[in-house]
């Protein structure tokens, strides 16, 4: 599949990026569009490896830095960013696609207290934590020539239902609204300095945490069923939206929740 994106240069590192979920998705992406030095991370080693193997038969040269480690543990990202930015001498995007659904669809009395902090030191703190040590590198570094109007971008993960509520998820959407409203504040903060900060908003993705389970697909079916175009989005259409933000071509594009869900959040 090719790029829509071309001439990504620069250092891209993509957190959440194991096995074929929208991380190795943008890696991939990332590879087509003509980046070459590529970090990324997951708490997977072997799904890991495994995208590290895909980016590579996308483009053999390709350099990546890959490091398995947990998302919400703070010591881990600030080591790995910083190995990132000693091993390439900059960043230029971020992409951060951590997440868990939950184990079940329950409703906030029915939620274990321990439940609701996994679900949100995956989804909102390893957000958090990604994107300061990201935006202390970016901060370090002048704009490439190619973007001069660009010294960095992020974009993270949120959902559909950061943006609307569903029964039974109210833990998960709380979480991903958090990333949105996070994206909408650092994109404030740091606009000065040349760095751009948005959302992509996926609504339900084929991917193996929305297909394994029976539970799940049969719990994610009315999901589908109200969205106008009635079906899964790929990871390849997520991606792609990634990558658009992550450009130039989204040079005045700040602090925005790009929905991608196939309608759902219109109906």
């Amino acid at each position: 599949m090719a790029s829509i994106v071309k001439h990504l240069l620069g250092v891209a590192v993509i957190t959440g990026a194991g096995g074929t979920g929208i991380g190795a998705a943008v890696a991939k992406g990332f590879a087509r569009s003509g980046c070459t030095r590529i970090a990324i991370t997951d708490i997977n080693s072997k799904t890991l490896s495994q995208t590290k193997e895909a980016i590579l038969s996308v483009n053999p040269s390709v350099r990546i830095l890959d490091r398995s480690g947990d998302i919400a543990d703070e010591i881990f990202i600030d080591s790995f960013h910083e190995e990132v930015f000693s091993r390439f001498s900059r960043l230029d995007y971020a992409v951060n696609c951590a997440g868990v659904l939950g184990s079940k669809t329950l409703k906030a009395v029915e939620m274990e207290t321990g439940e609701f902090d996994r679900l949100n030191s995956i989804n909102y703190r390893g957000s958090w934590l990604s994107c300061r040590a990201q935006l202390r590198n970016m901060l370090k570094q002048e704009p490439l020539d190619e973007q001069p109007k660009q010294r960095g971008a992020i974009v993270n993960i949120a959902s559909q239902l950061g943006i609307v509520g569903r029964p039974g998820a109210a833990a998960y959407c709380a979480s991903k609204a958090a990333i949105i409203n996070m994206t909408r504040s650092n994109a404030i903060d740091y606009s000065e300095n040349g760095i751009r900060v948005n959302c992509v908003c996926p609504g339900v993705i084929e991917t193996p945490m929305t297909t394994t389970s029976p539970e799940m697909v049969e719990a994610l079916k009315p999901a589908i069923d109200i969205a106008p175009m009635k079906r899964m989005g790929t990871v390849d259409e997520v991606s792609n939206a990634v990558l658009f933000l992550c450009s130039t071509q989204a040079s005045f594009i700040q602090g925005h929740a790009l929905v991608v869900d196939g309608g759902y959040t219109i109906n």
